[in-house]
């Protein structure tokens, strides 16, 4: 009878024993590169595109091919993936729910929100620096922010971007008006019935070509980070990590300055309203 049991127990502890041993399926959790392996694995980096938004992202309406400076930086990484680019059409506002429903992998030149942090891992080396601007009607430039802060005065910015937490910041007073892309924002001040436009200091140059209206680089003047953004989820840890080092790369041998300055040479925006000293 003790011998029996004596076996029973061996019996047991061979078997605890070898699952113990037994090696256990990584999860993402484990696996930095689990984002990075999903990509590869699917042959296609989902990146967002927008229209209306030159010279960063161009639609050639002839064929619907896309190009501009972040689908040419899209299409680097993509190429140091392995991988091919699939275009996504959205709207910088809807950046968050789209990573949050797969529709993306990644986002460029994007502003740091603690809102949108909530669900977004943004890298912390920015791609370049820019500021904010306002594009007013013709002649009626802004030296300071505090010249629109009043009730009379009406801002347009582009709904769901940092455009309206910068505007909602500075400007308390002045009555915001939230519109879906560029194109409206343009249309509401041509129709006079904004009394400025807040953009990106570089968007609001090559906006100037139109004849639209006067940019301003209004006191104080706001830096403005312009980085990258993946979803936040398990495994993306060495997608980070990659990102980061290509964006490191990208700026310290002026990679990404040199892509930069022939594009907006290329559109005809003049830089001469940037400070001295001024660098992206």
């Amino acid at each position: 009878m003790k011998l029996t049991v004596i076996h029973t127990f061996i019996a047991a502890l061979t078997i605890g024993l070898g699952l113990l041993s037994a090696p256990v399926a990584a999860s993402a959790d484990d696996n930095p590169s689990a984002v990075i392996d999903q990509i590869r694995a699917s042959g296609v980096l989902k990146v967002p595109v927008m229209t209306g938004e030159e010279p960063g992202y161009i639609k050639d309406p002839a064929t619907g091919q896309w190009s501009g400076f972040y689908y040419e930086f899209l299409g680097e990484i993509a190429t140091q993936l392995g991988v091919k680019l699939e275009p996504v059409e959205t709207t910088w506002g809807n950046l968050a729910a789209d990573f949050q429903s797969n529709k993306i992998d990644i986002a460029i030149g994007v502003n740091p929100n603690p809102k949108r942090g909530l669900v977004v891992d943004y890298l912390w080396e920015p791609l370049f620096t820019d500021a904010w601007a306002v594009l007013t009607p013709p002649d009626k430039p802004v030296k300071t922010w505090a010249e629109l802060n009043s009730s009379d005065k009406t801002v347009v910015v582009q709904k769901g971007s940092t455009m309206q937490v910068v505007a909602e910041a500075l400007l308390p007073k002045a009555k915001i008006t939230p519109v879906e892309d560029r194109g409206l924002a343009l249309m509401e001040l041509q129709a006079g019935r904004a009394d400025g436009v807040v953009f990106s200091i570089f968007d609001a140059l090559q906006i100037t070509n139109q004849k639209i209206g006067n940019v301003s680089l209004p006191e104080p003047i706001l830096r403005n980070p312009a980085t990258l953004a993946v979803a936040r989820k398990p495994g993306n840890a060495g997608f980070i990590n990659f990102l980061t080092n290509w964006i490191l790369q990208e700026r310290s041998l002026g990679l990404a300055q040199g892509k930069l300055a022939r594009a907006w040479e290329a559109r005809g925006i003049d830089l001469s309203i940037l400070p001295a000293g001024f660098s992206f």
